[in-house]
């Protein structure tokens, strides 16, 4: 399933424009320490590290291209030296020439080859310059077709380590219907079904995370059968989440004013989710509204 092995140098190079800036954030996700642009007079210095267990980490990942002077010319011949020190893998990131000059030109950032050259020009001699790095690639991955979150799925298929799923953190944000839906929430749950504090007049100034509020609310028939449901539901599903790499979730949780049942359910799912290992942040957008 995975390309993973302790005490492994992982080398990710390829075209400018392939996509090897959010490969490095994907690899740091998956659980790699990874260092951008390093000069090729620090590799073997980080080799040796590594192979001393004196960098604490035994998975690295290194990001070298065209930035490093003289790169295409020097890496072929290093790279043979060094592997009789370390078992090392080389990524090639490709990708056609059309998505190449489609990406610089959206982001409006220079090609490293493009000084007196065209954006056309250098993208052609950096193929050119970098066929001997490709053809002494372990894995060549052609990025033409991925989105981003493609791309970070293929490289977690290939080197997350065996039997891990990544950790998936949660951001739980309670909230009233009546104040309208936060934004960028992936999964939401209505709980205006669940018994209302806000009738009670000695229990409406108070908020969720008062014991009384707490209580009130669990007296309710609806309380403890749709809780045990939801935690069971979540339980099941956010393993799922996270094979599909996802790294973040947020779930909104709302009530009428978002000052009651939402903040007591989004306070007791956070103790519940920390304790089943995820890390849960847990905020409450519309606890402090007033006339509610």
């Amino acid at each position: 399933m995975t390309d993973a092995s302790p005490n492994r140098l992982l080398v990710v190079t390829g075209l400018s424009g392939s996509g090897k800036s959010y490969a490095a954030h994907a690899l740091e996700d998956i659980g790699f320490t990874t260092v951008d642009n390093l000069p090729l007079s620090l590799l073997e210095e980080l080799i040796a590290e590594m192979a001393a267990g004196r960098t604490g980490r035994t998975r690295a990942a290194v990001i070298l291209d065209v930035r490093n002077p003289d790169f295409a010319e020097v890496f072929p011949g290093l790279l043979d030296r060094l592997r009789r020190k370390m078992a090392i893998t080389v990524l090639f990131l490709d990708c056609e020439e059309k998505a190449l000059l489609n990406r610089f030109s959206e982001t409006r950032r220079p090609h490293p080859l493009a000084t007196n050259r065209t954006l056309a020009e250098a993208v052609a001699f950096e193929r050119r310059l970098l066929a001997e790095v490709k053809a002494n690639s372990d894995i060549v991955l052609d990025t033409t077709g991925m989105t981003v979150h493609e791309l970070r799925g293929a490289l977690a298929e290939k080197f997350r380590e065996p039997g891990d799923i990544g950790v998936l953190a949660l951001s739980l944000v309670s909230f009233g219907f009546k104040h309208g839906l936060p934004s960028a929430v992936d999964l939401c749950f209505d709980v205006r079904f669940l018994s209302n504090p806000h009738f009670d007049a000695k229990l409406r100034p108070r908020t969720g995370k008062d014991l009384d509020v707490a209580r009130f609310i669990e007296a309710g028939e609806t309380t403890e059968p749709f809780y045990r449901r939801l935690l069971d539901f979540l339980l099941w599903c956010l393993p799922n989440y996270r094979r599909e790499n996802r790294a973040y979730l947020t779930i909104g949780i709302g009530c009428t004013g978002g000052r009651h049942r939402s903040v007591y359910i989004a306070e007791r799912l956070g103790r519940d989710l920390t304790s089943a290992g995820y890390p849960v942040r847990v905020s409450h957008r519309d606890e402090s509204r007033e006339g509610i």
